[in-house]
């Protein structure tokens, strides 16, 4: 029985130590990003583990090309529509571009966010993200590392494109989600990632992965809420999405059919991966 399956008639908030439990027994944790109440119930009714409020807004909500013009303030805004929808789904907020460029900034955005509703906070990269990421661990917040394809590096990476398909590139991502884990990270996203390298990953770390267009290995799988449900949000459309809402029959549906196929492991599919 999994610990937020919607046929179970009393669910209780996922927490941190839950989820780390949860890759142990090989349970999927079944994620999704949300941005206000609405979606946020209808989520939680169909047994939804854990909900980003993800930078991705920018693009989905905001109309943006990227994710950079989100600011700390559009992150605690969503974060706090959200919480008020969610009663059992454990809820992680997006460190925006640049708030987590220094120790201090990422502890004053993380503050705002846990004290709007988050359990957890996510940020991008390794490297100097490593002090980040030790600094606010030692304070006692839970986080969310994000590795691969990190869109807050779209200007650096000339476009979103898959990451660690060479040989070093492979071999600097390993390393890094092992650096990421040490430092204190809590969960780790992997990000347009081939398949085989998410997998030697997630049995590298003892944290769980996430996995978006990283294959059916990870420990679970993400996706953005309007990309599941087919929207379109003027952008190219991603191999890793696929459409839930087509058989789903209802928006609360295809949350289920979703999160079914993910536990099941018929979602991702070969042909949702690189």
């Amino acid at each position: 029985m999994y610990a937020n399956d919607s046929k179970t008639p009393a669910r209780t908030r996922l927490t941190v130590p839950a989820l780390r439990q949860m890759k142990a027994e090989g349970r999927r944790i079944v994620s999704l990003t949300a941005y206000d109440a609405g979606f946020a119930r209808s989520v939680d009714e169909a047994g939804i583990d854990l909900v980003l409020i993800g930078d991705s807004l920018g693009m989905v909500c905001q109309g943006h090309d990227s994710t950079l013009p989100v600011t700390v303030d559009d992150i605690v805004y969503h974060t706090r529509c959200v919480a008020a929808g969610l009663s059992t789904a454990f809820l992680v907020s997006d460190l925006p571009f640049q708030a987590d460029a220094t120790p201090e900034r990422a502890l004053d955005a993380s503050t705002r966010c846990l004290q709007a509703g988050a359990g957890m906070v996510k940020l991008e990269g390794a490297g100097h993200k490593l002090d980040v990421i030790r600094f606010l661990s030692e304070r006692e917040i839970p986080i969310c590392a994000h590795l691969g394809l990190t869109p807050q590096s779209v200007l650096r990476l000339g476009g979103y494109k898959v990451q660690g398909r060479e040989e070093a590139a492979a071999r600097k991502l390993l390393a890094d989600a092992k650096a990421v884990a040490a430092a204190g990270a809590d969960l780790l996203v992997l990000e347009c990632v081939p398949s085989a390298l998410a997998a030697e990953i997630t049995a590298a770390v003892a944290i769980p992965t996430i996995g978006i267009g990283a294959g059916p290995s990870c420990d679970g799988q993400i996706l953005v809420l309007h990309d599941l449900l087919g929207m379109n949000s003027g952008h190219r459309r991603p191999r890793f999405v696929k459409d839930f809402l087509a058989n789903g029959g209802s928006i609360l549906g295809a949350f289920q059919a979703y999160a079914a196929a993910v536990r099941s492991g018929e979602f991702p599919g070969p042909e949702h991966g690189y």
